[in-house]
């Protein structure tokens, strides 16, 4: 492995940096990113059992806010449970956007690096031809700098792919597992305000927990 990375030459390192910056973000965003931290199961009817029986305290909701994403927006949406549909509304979007950002943390660098890499990789292809043509002079070619030359740019390019394919992948990946959270999230929030206001179509308003 060394010997390939000498081969490379010095364009090789920034490349080596780029990789293991996106293998330490894919782990940490595959950690992250489990649908068991993100939505845990059934946490919207305990959260409403709890509710009816007891209602919530300021520190259950503080608890509830630490549990998980979801959480925090259902816990943003019950802080306004006695103020009218849209304030809570507007509660759950406002909790939301702060989660949709949390979630998307470090996924901007590693779309950054899937589109980098080749141009990193291209940079060290120039450097390679660099070295060939360098090694042209009028007594001939110097066969040694000639293979320099080869193998910093073909090493370089092929890293550059390397590092970009599997970074993409993930990118997109985390990408649209961000999306379905969201949505997800959205959907559970909409079905607590129901419950609180009752549906939308019910022109009384008169939800179960709306006089709690």
């Amino acid at each position: 492995m060394f010997s390939i990375i000498q081969a490379a030459g010095w364009p090789i390192w920034p490349l080596l940096a780029a990789s293991i910056i996106a293998v330490a973000l894919i782990i940490e965003r595959w950690a992250t990113l489990r649908e068991v931290r993100i939505l845990p199961p059934r946490l919207l009817e305990q959260v409403v059992a709890v509710y009816q029986r007891d209602g919530l305290s300021r520190d259950a909701l503080d608890r509830l806010a630490k549990d998980s994403p979801l959480g925090v927006v259902l816990a943003a949406a019950l802080r306004n449970h006695r103020s009218p549909r849209y304030v809570m509304t507007e509660a759950i979007e406002e909790a939301g956007r702060a989660v949709a950002h949390d979630l998307d943390r470090f996924l901007t660098t590693l779309g950054t690096i899937a589109t980098a890499s080749p141009l990193l990789g291209l940079f060290g292809t120039v450097i390679g031809m660099i070295e060939i043509f360098g090694s042209q002079s009028p007594s001939g070619t110097n066969p040694q700098q000639l293979a320099h030359g080869i193998s910093i740019a073909l090493y370089n390019t092929a890293f550059g792919i390397g590092i970009s394919v599997p970074s993409l992948i993930f990118y997109r990946h985390f990408r649209n597992k961000v999306d379905g959270f969201v949505v997800r999230m959205e959907q559970e929030a909409a079905r607590l305000v129901d419950i609180v206001h009752g549906k939308r179509g019910d022109l009384g308003g008169s939800g179960a927990l709306r006089d709690r």
